[in-house]
């Protein structure tokens, strides 16, 4: 009787052991050898937030920050000089003209605008060639100045003459006389020569003798 109990006994040991030894099963590996993935970290609320990668770090590295050098040449204003525009000179001046019937010579007030001799007295020629008063007629309107030069006190200039330009006695005269009056009003001027197509006519129109030069004395 005292035997069989110890047989129970040592039975009942055995199966407590057999328990305890399956309780302490260790985990089995992933099948066909794969890494298990730890990359996500469980957050406090039970969710996954996936670690930082190595690939996001070297991306932020590599962001390129402004360097001195641009700062400068967006801040710094350029050193170049602005080059000022010739400031050009204003003068009051009396141009001649006709009246409506060719009777008589006119003198009336404009003003031109320049910056050296030659465009002065181009400035002058365009005067002669329009009038802002309608009763007032340029005697040269139709005329082409084809070149102007100032040496030494003398006005050389260059004229076409189309036909439409073409006046009678008086007219001729009268153009003549609106000419040197209008050029002789500057102090430097000492004489006019006056070409047509680059040649010396003796006559602008075929009524009247032109000089060569005209100056104070023979105008």
């Amino acid at each position: 009787m005292f035997k069989q109990k110890w047989t129970m006994v040592g039975v009942a040991a055995l199966l407590l052991l057999v328990i305890a030894g399956c309780g302490d099963k260790p985990t089995a590996a992933p099948a066909n050898g794969v890494k298990q993935d730890t990359t996500n970290v469980v957050s406090g609320a039970g969710e996954s937030t996936p670690a930082p990668s190595d690939d996001q770090e070297t991306e932020v590295a590599s962001t390129p920050q402004p360097t001195a050098d641009n700062t400068n040449a967006e801040t710094q204003p350029s050193s170049k000089p602005v080059e000022n525009e010739t400031q050009k000179q204003r003068q009051s001046i009396e141009v001649y003209y006709t009246d409506s019937q060719i009777m008589d010579l006119v003198p009336a007030k404009t003003t031109i605008n320049y910056s050296d001799d030659v465009e002065k007295y181009t400035e002058t020629f365009k005067a002669l060639q329009s009038s802002e008063n309608t009763d007032l007629v340029p005697l040269w309107g139709k005329i082409e100045l084809k070149s102007l030069k100032f040496v030494e006190g003398q006005i050389v200039m260059d004229i076409h003459k189309p036909d439409e330009a073409q006046l009678g006695a008086g007219g001729e005269s009268f153009a003549i006389t609106s000419l040197a009056k209008t050029y002789f009003q500057f102090a430097e001027v000492k004489s006019i020569e006056v070409l047509v197509d680059g040649e010396k006519v003796e006559s602008l129109m075929g009524h009247v003798d032109l000089l060569h030069p005209m100056t104070r004395d023979n105008s």
